[in-house]
């Protein structure tokens, strides 16, 4: 009998970054068809002007904090934890604002 390996196990909460002055990206998971990240924001929003336009579905859910999504549109979209949207493909979207403490799980997939 062949035993398997175990895989290794990992904490959501063990992944953050030192510095709080920017926005920090860690990648938890990379296929050829999806990447899974979690996004610590330290109360950094999207840049005035600059529009997120991935080319790949995204499914992005606040774990923490609360949070404010623009659209191109000019829509509005407020987030509290636990709160998640999927967006379509050249969705043009930023962030408008979010807490101190906003922290993101963020999968695209194509």
């Amino acid at each position: 009998m062949v035993e398997a390996t175990l895989p290794s196990v990992s904490n959501i909460r063990a992944i953050c970054s030192s510095d709080s002055s920017t926005e920090q990206f860690f990648l938890l998971l990379s296929t050829p068809t999806l990447r899974l990240e979690k996004i610590e924001s330290h109360g950094c929003a999207t840049p005035i002007g600059y529009w997120y336009d991935q080319e790949d579905t995204e499914w992005v859910m606040l774990v923490t904090g609360s949070a404010i999504l623009a659209f191109e549109s000019g829509n509005l979209l407020s987030l509290k934890a636990g709160d998640y949207v999927t967006l379509p493909p050249h969705c043009k979207h930023r962030v408008e604002w979010c807490s101190e403490e906003a922290s993101w799980l963020v999968l695209h997939c194509n």
